[in-house]
């Protein structure tokens, strides 16, 4: 972790710290900073770090958990340094206050950055991950980072998901030698949730900003708005890039609810299903029965029906078990 953390392009998906790197054309990937030894100051001296999110409740785009650290000492310095919660800044001043952070040598930080592809998949599973734990899990994998990069964090702040009480159990029994303060508004009441709301928020809209739209439709085009479901213009983004077949373009969260009322017109898809994705009784499991809310269904493998089994189909629609539709 450090201080000059940059964002570029990859030609290949890698890994850091046990979570995919987003890849190359699809979204921007953050590059660590140097993986050298960390500053004495920080591996010796008791640091802070506060943690907040950003994108949460949009149906477009990533969420993106960003972090800020120090150490303790910094603490009076750093509260007259201006952060506050990012949505209570203009962009222009949260586009200032994240170059000067990343400037000032006596603070280091880091971003999460979870792509929509990831959320939907995550929540339209079998064994479904809820946003909450998600978010969870990101806040852990950022805190687990710093520490293995030997910054000696002492005491960790938080904007609450969930319960608060409980998720501060959950920290304190992950990372028992850290103290945890968990608050609703915490980006509003300690300066370093504050400094991490802004790297989340600047992230975030820096990857929407720069988001290439894998899909090649005729029309297809950025002007999306803010991504809010209640956002007018984000509502005619997704009645204008909807597909009869394909849905919606991977920068749309399609496990949100906001997308149930646009899959009314969309074909609907069969699915060959897995063994292990039947209860036994010829039944769907509860993953099918979510997909069919955003217009997907699936059929059992009958091994006397040679489409079904895949025999001579397309690779192409062998990769994405589509099925043959006899008729619309």
């Amino acid at each position: 972790m450090s201080n000059c953390s940059l964002y570029k392009r990859r030609q290949e998906p890698s890994f850091f710290g046990g979570k995919e790197v987003l890849a190359e054309e699809s979204k921007p990937a953050k590059e660590m900073g140097s993986e050298a030894a960390p500053p004495p100051k920080w591996a010796s001296t008791p640091c802070i770090m506060g943690i907040d999110e950003a994108g949460r409740g949009p149906v477009l785009g990533p969420m993106v958990y960003g972090c800020m650290y120090c150490a303790r000492s910094y603490q009076k310095t750093l509260s007259t340094l201006s952060f506050a919660d990012s949505k209570t800044l203009k962009e222009e001043k949260r586009e200032e206050l994240f170059e000067s952070l990343k400037t000032d040598e006596s603070i280091g930080w880091d971003a999460d950055v979870i792509d929509p592809r990831e959320l939907s998949a995550k929540m339209l599973k079998k064994n479904k991950i809820n946003l909450n734990e998600i978010s969870h899990n990101s806040a852990i994998g950022l805190i687990q980072k710093a520490l293995n990069f030997g910054v000696l964090l002492t005491e960790v702040f938080l904007d609450t998901v969930g319960d608060p009480e409980k998720y501060r159990v959950k920290l304190s029994e992950r990372f028992p030698n850290i103290k945890f303060v968990v608050a609703k508004k915490a980006d509003s009441l300690y300066p370093v949730v504050s400094g991490a709301s802004i790297v989340a928020k600047v992230t975030r809209d820096r990857a929407l900003r720069n988001w290439v739209l894998e899909e090649t439709a005729e029309g297809l085009h950025k002007n999306f708005g803010s991504g809010y479901p209640g956002d007018p213009q984000t509502k005619s983004w997704l009645e204008d890039h909807k597909h009869s077949i394909f849905g919606f373009p991977s920068l749309v969260r399609f496990s949100w609810g906001t997308c149930t009322a646009y899959s009314k017109d969309l074909v609907e898809v069969l699915w060959e299903s897995d063994a292990n994705d039947e209860d036994g009784n010829g039944r769907s499991s509860k993953r099918q029965k979510k997909l069919t809310s955003v217009g997907f269904t699936t059929l059992k493998t009958k091994s006397e029906d040679i489409e079904s089994s895949g025999k001579g189909r397309c690779k192409f629609f062998q990769a994405r078990k589509l099925e043959l539709l006899p008729q619309f």
